[in-house]
């Protein structure tokens, strides 16, 4: 079996006939994400927990940017979790095809697998500070809503974003090293335009679609919605970021396959 050339149809259902490999890389990549290291899986509580203490006290004790009456940690700390889960995926994905070089050059299989797998391995750390915000909910007596079915969407619509532009950065990584060096000032910035620490009505609203080309203001936005509840839906922000994360994923996923056939020569 010999990868296409030019452009050929995507072919999805060949990653079907390569799902038990697609598991396997998958399972390893959560095996190996904190091996050796002294804390392990306790970094996937630590981290946004860290994280949501900085942003306190920048934009609480410091900017006092309002929070729409939620309780700031809770405000922040469910923002970080789809956050942390599309930036941990997005920089995952964007050095996968590096990371498993040895791979690509000795036998072909659908090179999608291996950002693929890379973006659903964070599903993990995700669920365990998952339960961290449900268990800081109960501390402040703040009641689940009856959009938290409207999770799961959200949550998809982070790895689809991810994985879209993840396929971008994995496929110019092979041929410009310089992506390395571009990811921690790209996940920076984009977690500084994204409401995290402040609400999407702290934006004039002039600037707010613009603002929402962000696939990931309707994430939050959205996630927060589900979760804590709120007067109005924010359709325009979710709206805007299902098509401008749907418009990354097919032009990431024609582009990926366009230059597969020169993974093996490039690494």
């Amino acid at each position: 079996m010999q990868p296409s050339k030019g452009w050929s149809p995507l072919d999805l259902a060949d990653l079907w006939r390569f799902r038990e490999l697609a598991f396997f890389l998958t399972w390893r990549d959560i095996k190996v994400r904190y091996k050796q290291t002294l804390l392990g899986a306790s970094w996937a509580v630590l981290q946004p927990l860290l994280q949501m203490f900085i942003f306190n006290f920048l934009f609480g004790s410091l900017a006092n940017l309002p929070t729409d009456g939620i309780p700031r940690p809770i405000f922040t700390f469910a923002a970080l979790l789809p956050w942390n889960l599309f930036s941990n995926a997005l920089n995952e994905a964007s050095r996968s095809l590096v990371s498993n070089r040895n791979m690509i050059t000795k036998v072909y299989f659908p090179k999608l697998l291996i950002p693929v797998s890379a973006v659903m391995s964070g599903i993990v750390d995700f669920s365990i500070a998952f339960v961290i915000l449900v268990g800081m909910m109960v501390a402040y007596s703040v009641k689940l809503t009856a959009a938290v079915w409207a999770l799961p969407g959200f949550l998809l619509l982070a790895l689809m974003a991810a994985l879209g532009v993840g396929l971008w950065l994995a496929a110019w990584n092979l041929h410009f090293r310089d992506v390395k060096y571009l990811l921690p000032f790209l996940s920076q910035f984009w977690m500084l335009a994204s409401p995290i620490a402040y609400p999407l009505s702290n934006i004039p609203a002039q600037w707010q679609m613009v603002y929402a080309l962000n696939p990931m203001v309707g994430v939050v936005e959205g996630f927060r919605w589900a979760l804590l509840g709120g007067e109005v839906f924010p359709s325009m922000a979710v709206g805007l970021s299902l098509v401008v994360s749907f418009a990354f994923l097919v032009s990431g996923l024609f582009y990926f396959r366009r230059l597969e056939r020169t993974f093996a020569d490039t690494v």
